[in-house]
């Protein structure tokens, strides 16, 4: 089972315009294909290390949230929270932003965090039985249409 998946992009935009735009999490669910919306949980109001926020997620009929914790931020570099779900490690997503000749290089890494309880969920949950493959394709569209954004800003 494959336990971390990475996408990567060429971005035609400053790395600070991208990495404004990807740690925003508000806005994940204009590139995100599963993620429909986010809020901000105990009096966060925008991201910094230790925020919390709900993401509210579908695919399909089936939808299901989750609480999220930023983890690390290095301004124009890299961004990266923790995901869980009913008190349950869900996974890990990483942008990692580097400067280019043309622009950056975006990165998208998910690292599977779920135990045995939180997988055999999985599927009912959220009706997806490979979550890997699965996150790869949703990976691939965030990361272009968050590169059809960042370029046509």
């Amino acid at each position: 089972m494959t336990r971390e998946v990475q996408v990567t992009r060429e971005i035609a935009a400053p790395p600070e315009h991208v990495w404004t735009m990807v740690s925003d999490v508000a806005r994940m669910g204009e590139w995100s294909p599963e993620n429909e919306s986010i809020t901000w949980l105990k009096g966060a109001t925008g991201p910094k290390p230790g925020a919390r926020f709900r993401g509210t997620n579908r695919n399909g009929k089936k939808k299901w949230n989750t609480v999220s914790e930023i983890v690390e931020m290095v301004p124009n570099e890299r961004f990266v929270f923790r995901v869980s779900a009913i008190g349950l490690k869900v996974a890990e997503w990483r942008y990692e932003i580097e400067p280019t000749a043309g622009g950056c290089r975006v990165t998208e890494t998910w690292i599977d965090q779920r135990g045995r309880i939180a997988t055999t969920l999985g599927k009912p949950v959220s009706g997806v039985a490979d979550r890997a493959l699965h996150n790869r394709s949703g990976m691939e569209q965030t990361l272009e249409r968050l590169k059809a954004a960042a370029e046509n800003r």
